[in-house]
């Protein structure tokens, strides 16, 4: 295993993969992806996948290879993440906006048992439906320990609280309780945040998105309509993809989906931050909206 392990983690738009891959080409090491939803195959437009070009700079690895269907986890991503690293002497630079992967790979994770697709489908059902205030009364009813220590408004990881605590009858407070060891300590990492001031990351979001639009977000939409989209799918969160899809379906407008599509990417800048300010404070932390040098930073950061 490499001895040292560059992290680069920031919101998404923050121009993770331009460092990545300069300090990637500086060192002579490898890319692994660490966002949740550019593992899988499709959405390549929508979720910002390296380009061609950019793949062929240097080595990747965890991009775009699980299917639509199949199952996939923090847990997966741990032990793949270790199989790389184990097989690689060449140095790794670990890059993504999925604070729940770093966070399982510096501090261990819990293994949970695998949800059964009757209650995922309910789970999908109920956040469906009736949204987060259903897993929030729940929640608090009969976990009151996992709830108080959730993002609250964050109807995924509700929805995940629920559905450990239906499938196992226990709560994730229990599970977390029980953690695998690390597989990297902080000490052995290079830690990077890129952080941007908020109005000009919404309006790299915005410009970024309209880029999506012009590259072929909407022929992904109609590829995704004839095969049958199925929203529940966590491969099919990809922000855009829904609004979109129902512009094309005539359901509104593409100009108001397109609204909606970087209003709801603001939003979910935001609670990476937000989550990022609480985890990562013990990062080197660089500020992008102060345009540096990127090789002067990877420079300075190697000395």
């Amino acid at each position: 295993m490499p001895k040292r392990t560059v992290l680069i983690a920031g919101a998404t738009a923050s121009g993770k993969t331009g460092l990545a891959i300069k300090f990637a080409e500086r060192i002579g090491g490898i890319i692994i992806n660490a966002d949740a939803l550019q593992v899988y195959s499709k959405w390549r437009v929508l979720t910002a996948r390296p380009s061609q070009e950019e793949l062929a700079q240097a080595p990747h690895h965890l991009y775009g290879h699980i299917e639509e269907t199949s199952e996939y986890s923090v847990g997966a991503w741990i032990k793949e993440v270790t199989d790389i690293l184990q097989n690689t002497e060449k140095p790794a630079v670990i890059i993504g906006g999925t604070g729940l992967y770093f966070g399982a790979l510096l501090n261990g994770l819990s293994e949970i048992p695998p949800i059964p697709a009757d209650i995922r489908a309910a789970g999908d059902a109920h956040r469906l439906g009736d949204g987060a205030t259903w897993f929030q009364t729940q929640l608090l009813a009969k976990d009151a320990e996992t709830y108080a220590k959730l993002d609250q408004n964050n109807p995924a990881r509700l929805q995940r609280a629920w559905e450990v605590l239906e499938a196992t009858g226990k709560g994730l407070s229990y599970w977390h309780a029980r953690p695998i060891p690390s597989l990297l300590s902080l000490e052995e990492t290079v830690p990077i945040l890129l952080n941007w001031q908020v109005n000009d990351l919404n309006c790299r979001i915005d410009t970024r998105f309209d880029t999506m639009m012009e590259s072929g977000a909407i022929a992904e939409c109609e590829a995704a309509m004839s095969a049958g989209f199925d929203a529940n799918l966590p491969a099919n969160r990809a922000i855009g993809a829904t609004e979109i899809i129902k512009a094309l379906d005539g359901k509104t407008t593409m100009q108001d989906a397109v609204i909606k599509s970087k209003t709801l990417t603001h939003q979910f800048a935001k609670r990476q931050r937000t989550w990022f300010r609480s985890k990562m404070r013990d990062w080197q932390h660089i500020d992008m909206s102060e345009a540096p040098n990127l090789d002067e930073v990877i420079g300075s950061i190697l000395r």
